[in-house]
């Protein structure tokens, strides 16, 4: 990691300080993350702004003084809804809305004109193409919440001294070649993540994992034509998947909690992906799918743990599910999940889903539905035990499950046991770069590797009744070093003479005492 980077990460999360004591993480996080996200797009705003008015001589800040204001404006909005999807004028600029709270050394009130400005920035692209990806993008950002004070001049002085403390620092925008602040806004997401407990599921996938997940569905690609996550929390995993490729022409994602899915498109736009090429969607995607006509050539996830879904009969007639002959439990959504990206997949893609160990061997209806991926369609291409406790919020182990519908080994599946190969930080379990490259280049070479991977004939797992428990495969048993008997007595005999000799001065203190002797 760079220096600057470093630098730039430090400063966000002493900035975040300031509202840290206030609020729980939650409530924090969307204040801080909303406030870097109205920067960044000031700041896109005036450089697009004065590359536009450069052969006029002009600048963006001092238009509004000019005698023709409003046809100069009236040009630039047009041109930035086609170009960044969104339009604000010189005087709701982040600059200028921090330089009015501060002017004068005091805590100037700028409350109510900070509102209009957000909901100003949502308003600009009604009618337009981006008007989807912008509409209630700040909903979370409320600047009325007794939360940020309790009288409407405390609100203020906080709000002002967050401002103040941003202005002050250089995002380092106009540099295309840089992701700095990108990079520092994904950082803010996973430090607000570790704090956050059980929630932080619902909004973000360890980078370690990511990593993998991108990777594994990467393997021999350098230009995707789409990518695909059908819970994708902040987007992390589908900003880690573009990381591993040369471009991605367009990202698809779903999110069912509405300050997820704003943070998610916030996550987006902050690392420069232009709002034709993602679409993002609010809904539950098992119940209600919004991209179901369309097939990716990669899809990643994160679902969470066994999540409960209506199981409801009516998905029997459902293309997702109808061929299994079973749904999964209405207790556990796990297989569901694995069904509806499977049906999303492309013919030439490559799928990888993080899932609780119990679905590699759990019956019933998963029990059938497993038998049916492997037997029936041969899709699953790799099992992949991870480490515990490398997710925030809970404990328990997982695996990953990489599948493809048009297989290069069509005759085997790789299991790879990965649980014993991490670096304990703190309380939680990281996969370190080591780790990952040792994944990923056994899942190219399909190697098999004592007590770390086995390639699996289909007739094996066939013997094994379907069930995919990895200690199955990889044997991962330790022999223990055999006990010298006659070095165990010989210990034990000097023991007992020690102790004698011990009871021996014990007895002569007791004499001394005058007191009876316990031997």
């Amino acid at each position: 990691m760079t220096e600057q980077k470093q630098q730039l990460q430090q400063k966000l999360w002493n900035i975040a300080d300031t509202l840290r004591g206030k609020m729980d993480a939650d409530d924090f996080r969307d204040y801080i993350l909303g406030f870097i996200f109205f920067k960044y797009l000031s700041k896109k705003m005036d450089l697009y702004a004065n590359t536009v008015l450069q052969p006029d001589g002009l600048s963006y800040q001092e238009i509004e003084e000019h005698p023709q204001a409003s046809d100069y404006l009236a040009a630039i909005k047009d041109a930035a809804l086609e170009k960044l999807g969104f339009f604000l004028k010189p005087s709701e600029l982040f600059s200028e809305l921090a330089q009015r709270g501060n002017a004068g050394g005091k805590n100037n009130f700028i409350l109510g004109d900070l509102a209009k400005v957000l909901r100003s920035i949502e308003q600009s692209t009604m009618g337009a193409e981006s008007e989807e990806d912008f509409v209630n993008l700040f909903a979370d950002l409320d600047l009325t919440s007794h939360k940020l004070g309790k009288s409407e001049n405390d609100k203020n002085e906080l709000i002002v001294k967050v401002l103040a403390h941003l202005e002050e620092i250089d995002f380092d925008i106009e540099n295309d070649e840089s992701d700095l602040l990108g990079d520092a806004y994904e950082y803010l997401i996973g430090e607000f993540a570790s704090g956050a407990g059980k929630k932080a599921g619902e909004f973000y996938t360890p980078q370690e994992v990511s990593k993998v997940l991108a990777k594994l569905v990467t393997v021999g690609k350098s230009k995707l034509k789409s990518v695909y996550d059908p819970t994708c929390g902040s987007g992390s995993l589908l900003l880690r998947v573009a990381k591993e490729v040369d471009s991605v022409a367009a990202y698809y994602g779903q999110e069912m909690n509405p300050t997820t899915y704003n943070l998610c498109r916030m996550n987006m736009i902050m690392h420069d992906v232009h709002y034709r090429k993602f679409n993002i969607k609010n809904e539950d995607t098992l119940e209600r799918p919004q991209h179901i006509d369309q097939r990716f050539e990669a899809i990643v996830a994160n679902p969470p743990f066994s999540a409960k879904w209506s199981a409801s009969p009516l998905f029997m007639t459902d293309d997702r599910f109808s061929a299994y002959g079973k749904l999964a439990p209405k207790t556990k959504a796990d297989y569901a999940f694995l069904q509806h990206m499977i049906h999303q997949l492309d013919d030439n893609g490559t799928m990888a889903i993080v899932l609780p160990h119990g679905v590699l061997f759990r019956g019933a209806a998963e029990g059938h539905i497993r038998k049916y991926l492997i037997a029936d369609k041969n899709y699953l291409d790799a099992v992949i035990g991870l480490p515990a406790n490398i997710f925030y919020g809970t404990s328990i182990p997982t695996c990953i499950l990489v599948l493809k519908k048009q297989r290069e080994h069509a005759k085997d599946i790789l299991f790879i046991d990965a649980s014993q190969h991490f670096e304990k930080v703190k309380t939680q379990n990281i996969l370190r770069d080591e780790d990952i490259d040792k994944i990923i280049n056994t899942y190219k070479a399909r190697t098999n590797e004592d007590k770390y991977s086995h390639v699996a004939s289909l007739s094996e797992v066939e013997e094994n009744d379907y069930n995919l428990n990895i200690p199955r495969y990889v044997d991962t048993f330790e022999e223990e070093e055999a006990v010298d008997l006659a070095a165990v007595a010989q210990t034990l005999q000097q023991i007992d003479k020690d102790m004698a000799a011990t009871d021996e001065v014990i007895a002569a203190y007791c004499k001394e005492l005058g007191i009876e002797s316990p031997f």
